[in-house]
């Protein structure tokens, strides 16, 4: 699944310490989406988290792999 990602470093900070531990979004398909913040820690710059990612999931729906595509 792809999603389009847009969060704010502050937004980031909260889900790195702990307050929120899931990130939920939108697939670019209409698809709601939840899945773990700490997969997005490489992906961290000064100006938070920005563009589309592709998210790969198990039969179990358990997260596999992401990859930035844009």
């Amino acid at each position: 699944m792809e999603v389009n990602l847009y969060i704010s470093p502050d937004e980031y900070q909260r889900w790195y310490q702990g307050s929120a531990k899931h990130v939920h979004a939108t697939t670019v398909d209409g698809r709601s989406v939840q899945f773990p913040a700490t997969i997005l820690r490489s992906f961290v710059t000064h100006e938070g988290i920005r563009g589309r990612f592709r998210i790969h999931f198990d039969t179990q729906n358990r997260f596999q792999t992401i990859e930035k595509i844009d």
